[in-house]
């Protein structure tokens, strides 16, 4: 164990089994808290004082908010990818049209009544609570009476205090103004209705900067192994770059200079050892604890969480029958569901369109040697390859025979093209009279689908061990280049990037696959743009990259150009309004 003179607390037990343990105090506790009354109950007799009597108990009672923090990604994954212009949740025939829900979120058309946003507002505020609830309790508590020294007690109250900065992070960016709630124990603490952004922009800012130093700092090559799940000096030092990146949406103030010398300050070592790996897929594969491009991450696995692997995540991004050809249902996690595609680069008759935003297979392929185009194949001993679904799937069967994946009625063979239509059992090198194109008249071949974390067979031992990768040091690379590129270093930019972008194509093709002046490709803001879409394709933040460039409101496929900003932040759902009469419907939306 470090020495509690030198080193903050490193929390040393199997954080996947504390997490799991931890959940069903997590699942009482959403249960009884009603989201949007920030007063109620939310651990009763669980989290009294009586629940702290060993220094394992004060652990699991750290750590039961980060249960919560891992399940919540979904909402944001929904919010952050269909209202975006890559990601689409086409009508497959009888499936998938749900009253036009996924309609309405691409087009931008949410109203007060759909309640899209209102998972995100709730899951976030339930975060938050139980935060609020754990850093009063250990202030309560003496770090000598549990064997705690000093440091590692501070370091435990900093994890949840940078966990609850992440949720408000998340607030503010899907809201802008939202309530500021600091208290748990003492409602009068936190604002009746909402404050202004910045507020809630300098309240995260204060927080992270205090946690900074009194979190470990990971010294040592080889993954976040055993401080796997925790919040780190990088973790909180990388949530203030994406404050200060988005500042200027957040509160109309540029922080570049301050996004730049925390980015750079990760890049020097200065709050941890990280480094970009030599794969792509490293940082998404089963034992990417070992990664050092990780910063951050919810540890996931097969026998305990893994909501990265559930519905409104990666599960739902790969055909329905997938399960025959990837032989991957031991788990139970039910069959896969046809949900997310690439949007098209096509229209039906096979014409390329011409948008400026969306059509990500055709950004890829500006590059045409991408490790990431090749199809996604199991390749066995835990190995997989590609990242893109696309034409017909071949797999063997119970007979030892060649079979092809079919579409969810089982009618057709699946051909999946870059396009959206009813194509049915039209081979894919074939096309349709029409060039009608709608996310109405979709089905199972509309579009490539995905692999982003690996989805191994039954007899892998890593089948659904991937931890969900929150923050890479990719991320810290590219937020510092385009920092740079907007203050007019383009050279200084592509060189950043390529130190990522160098893993993706083949040496003998970085002539021309690099930036310049490493290669001849050119940077600008709608390449950066490109590039944030290609390296961080479907990780549940295309949309606040869009409003940061001033694209967000533009038009795109089956999206016309919005009437005014308001869309910019979503609405309050009627049944948060009238859970607290204080707060007031965001502009731009009918009460």
């Amino acid at each position: 164990m470090i020495s509690d003179k030198q080193e903050p607390y490193l929390l040393s037990f199997d954080m996947k089994k504390t997490i799991k343990y931890a959940a069903g105090f997590m699942l009482l506790a959403t249960g009884l808290t009603g989201c949007t009354d920030l007063g109620e109950t939310l651990y009763d007799q669980v989290a009294s004082q009586n629940y702290y009597n060993t220094k394992d108990d004060v652990v699991r009672a750290v750590l039961r908010p980060f249960e919560h923090a891992f399940w919540s990604v979904q909402s944001r994954q929904v919010l952050n990818e269909e209202t975006a212009d890559q990601l689409i949740t086409p009508t497959r025939e009888d499936w998938w049209d749900d009253g036009g829900r996924w309609a309405r979120l691409h087009r931008h058309q949410w109203l007060t009544t759909n309640g899209e946003a209102q998972s995100e507002y709730n899951g976030c505020f339930q975060g938050i609570m139980q935060t609020n609830l754990v850093i009063e309790d250990l202030d309560k508590l003496s770090a000598a009476k549990f064997g705690f020294s000093d440091a590692e007690f501070n370091n435990l109250k900093a994890q949840n205090r940078v966990l609850r900065a992440w949720f408000y992070l998340r607030l503010l960016d899907m809201f802008r103004h939202i309530p500021l709630a600091v208290s748990y124990y003492d409602t009068d603490k936190n604002s009746k209705g909402q404050v202004e952004p910045k507020v809630i922009y300098d309240f995260i800012e204060s927080e992270l900067k205090a946690a900074i130093p009194v979190l470990i700092k990971k010294s040592a090559s080889g993954g976040n192994q055993t401080i796997q799940g925790q919040w780190t000096q990088a973790g909180a030092a990388a949530l203030l770059v994406r404050l200060y990146l988005n500042a200027k949406v957040y509160i109309g103030e540029d922080h570049c200079t301050d996004c730049a010398q925390y980015a750079q300050g990760i890049l020097d070592g200065n709050y941890g050892t990280y480094k970009v790996a030599d794969r792509w897929d490293a940082a998404f594969d089963w034992n990417n604890e070992t990664c050092d491009e990780l910063i951050f991450a919810f540890p996931g696995s097969a026998g305990y969480s893994h909501w990265h692997y559930t519905g409104d995540m990666y599960w739902w991004s790969v055909p329905s029958k997938a399960k025959d050809w990837l032989h991957d249902q031991k788990n139970k996690q039910g069959d896969h569901n046809i949900k997310y595609s690439a949007s098209p680069s096509y229209n039906p008759k096979g014409e390329k369109y011409n948008y400026e935003l969306g059509m990500p297979i055709e950004r890829f392929k500006m590059y045409p040697s991408d490790v990431r185009l090749k199809k996604y194949t199991n390749l066995g001993n835990n190995k997989r390859e590609g990242m893109f679904i696309y034409g017909k799937i071949a797999y063997t069967d119970e007979n030892g025979n060649t079979a092809y994946l079919k579409d969810h009625n089982g009618k057709y063979t699946l051909d999946l093209r870059d396009a959206v239509g009813k194509f049915g059992a039209t081979d894919g090198d074939k096309w349709l009279a029409s060039a009608d194109s709608r996310l109405e008249n979709g089905d199972d071949n509309s579009g490539w689908m995905f692999v982003k974390y690996p989805l191994y067979s039954d007899d892998e031992a890593g089948q659904l061990e991937a931890d969900y990768s929150e923050i890479r040091l990719p991320e810290i690379i590219y937020s510092l280049a385009e920092c740079k590129l907007r203050q007019g270093d383009a050279a200084g930019a592509g060189k950043l990037l390529n130190e990522v972008r160098r893993r993706n194509y083949p040496s003998n093709d970085w002539s021309t696959a690099l930036y310049a002046p490493e290669g001849s490709a050119k940077l600008d803001m709608k390449e950066m743009l490109n590039e944030w879409g290609r390296e961080f394709f479907a990780e549940g933040r295309r949309r606040v990259d869009l409003i940061r460039f001033g694209k967000f409101l533009d038009a795109w496929w089956d999206k016309d150009a919005d009437a005014d900003d308001h869309t910019l932040i979503f609405p309050f759902h009627r049944d948060i309004l009238g859970a607290n009469k204080a707060l007031k419907q965001n502009p731009g939306y009918k009460d």
